[in-house]
């Protein structure tokens, strides 16, 4: 049939020439922006998938950069903890050589306290001055607030704590077991010794002879008939710098026996080397134990007499550490201090000792209510996505010098780095240096924690956060680029195709516009 009118065949030819100039036009936007979905109508599923991987992108990127950033940061806090760890190393040799009495005259003492103090003075000012872009970092301002610290803790630290905006956490110890010291009583029956028999000049030629041992070394001490148990105290506590163990009365005729620290790894070894046949009245001098629950008193159903075999060969008795949880942790404990380490808390507490308790113990069984963390800590943002998961924290301690190296007495004074100044307690001119000593060892102690804390930080935390996230961005990359980029060898295909279809198209609408006029061969 032959129409003139309606040139059906020509808008067939129309609308696939227009279908094939989109696919065209398609090809050929894909191939310009490299991009298979340049816009929502692309492929809507896909642009949803696609944008939400360059979301994730742009934030692990950022993460990497945070991490980088970390970095630095902890690398100017190391290179202050290093001088600092070098002039505490002066120190060292400063107060040894202080401590040479005998060879030095008053001036070389008072020409090396003047270098102790400008090294203290050197400390608080490294302390006070490295920063990053203007925060301080060894000065306190990057450690935390606390607040409501219970009596029963001696001191506490905090090595990292993740809180929300404006969060406070309690931190609570249940403790399960005390800590306590090794110890025994030894019971001598009266306030002086008797060797040999039972009047006042037998056993002259005897000799009460102990070994007393502990954590630090032994000593081996002899005492002659009449000795005051009050002396014999005394010249066992003359040697607790060499053996760890100290002496104290403990009713009559008796002597307390404690390990200087409480723990698992402190003890007391007690050898009978002679006992110089030894009398009391009760005939039951010997070695013993503490009683449950009463750390001044020997417990007569367990105990050694002096010239037992057990005595001759030896007793020893350990101490013991705390048992604890730290809100609802179960704690890595020695001695009396207990620590957890979690990504979200990080934190460890010396609790307060009391050698009266129950044999010697350091803390009452229970909850403590140990204190609350209120604010503070350098907080990194080390994820890609911006929560308290992807969240560090990093407590950095004040290293000033009236911070570094506590370090209690048997007195119950405390001392720091500080008390090493001129006129102080611990000066090498007339000061205490073996107190000097200990706060010394404690404060290199605490800057070598300090400075390991941060390398494992960079190492272990950092590093692996960086690569981490070098391989999360790899694959969210690759994940994207699978869903939006374009595939150049199926879009060159399609191009090439559309190209052809066109021109087919373009062919055909001309042969059937051209069609009608063969209507006007009927008219002629």
């Amino acid at each position: 049939m032959t129409r003139i009118n309606t040139n059906v065949n020509s808008l067939t030819a129309q609308r696939v020439l227009n279908q094939n100039n989109q696919e065209l036009n398609t090809s050929l936007e894909r191939l310009s922006t490299g991009l298979r979905i340049n816009r929502g109508k692309d492929d809507p599923a896909g642009l949803i998938a696609s944008q939400n991987l360059r979301r994730e992108q742009a934030g692990i990127t950022a993460a990497i950069g945070n991490a980088e950033r970390a970095d630095q940061v902890v690398n100017i806090a190391e290179g202050g903890l290093d001088e600092v760890s070098g002039l505490l190393t002066e120190l060292q040799s400063l107060v040894t050589q202080s401590a040479n009495e005998a060879g030095l005259s008053l001036e070389e003492k008072e020409a090396n306290q003047l270098q102790i103090d400008s090294i203290l003075q050197t400390i608080d000012r490294l302390a006070s001055s490295t920063s990053f872009q203007g925060s301080k970092l060894l000065n306190g301002a990057q450690d935390y607030q606390t607040t409501n610290v219970s009596a029963a803790v001696n001191s506490f630290q905090v090595n990292g704590a993740k809180l929300g905006f404006g969060d406070t956490r309690d931190v609570n110890v249940l403790v399960t077991q005390s800590a306590q010291v090794g110890g025994f009583v030894l019971s001598l029956g009266a306030d002086n010794i008797n060797l040999g028999g039972t009047g006042d000049s037998d056993g002259a030629d005897s000799q009460f002879v102990l070994e007393i041992a502990g954590n630090l070394g032994s000593r081996e001490i002899n005492f002659s008939s009449g000795t005051a148990v009050a002396d014999i105290i005394d010249t066992i506590n003359t040697f607790t710098d060499v053996t760890g163990v100290t002496a104290a009365a403990s009713g009559t005729g008796a002597i307390r026996l404690e390990s200087t620290e409480f723990g698992s790894n402190e003890f007391v070894s007690v050898r009978v080397v002679d006992d110089g046949d030894l009398n009391t009245a009760a005939g039951t001098a010997g070695i013993y134990s503490f009683l449950d629950g009463d750390a001044d008193s020997a417990d007569p159903a367990n105990g050694d007499l002096f010239n037992s075999t057990n005595a001759s060969n030896g007793v020893t008795d350990f101490g013991q550490d705390v048992e604890a949880t730290i809100n609802g942790i179960r704690a890595v404990t020695n001695g009396t201090v207990a620590r957890i380490n979690t990504d979200f808390l990080d934190v460890e507490v010396d609790l307060a000792y009391d050698r009266t308790a129950a044999n010697g113990s350091a803390a009452t069984l229970g909850e403590i209510d140990a204190f609350q963390i209120t604010g503070g800590g350098a907080d990194f943002q080390l994820a890609g996505r911006v929560d308290i998961a992807g969240k560090v924290s990093l407590g950095i301690q004040n290293v000033a010098a009236r911070e570094l190296g506590r370090f209690d007495d048997d007195s119950g004074n405390t001392f720091f780095l500080a008390d090493l100044r001129a006129g102080a307690g611990l000066n090498v001119v007339d000061g205490d240096i073996d107190k000097a000593q200990n706060v010394l060892e404690n404060a290199i102690t605490d800057v070598s924690s300090l400075r390991g804390r941060l390398g494992a930080f960079q190492q272990n935390t950092i590093g692996a956060t960086i690569r981490s996230l070098g391989v999360a961005l790899e694959n969210n990359s690759s994940a994207e680029s699978v869903i939006r980029d374009a595939d150049f060898a199926a879009e060159t295909a399609d191009l090439t195709r559309a190209q052809i279809l066109s021109q087919s198209a373009q062919s055909t609408l001309q042969q059937a516009n051209a069609q009608p006029q063969a209507a006007l061969g009927l008219l002629g």
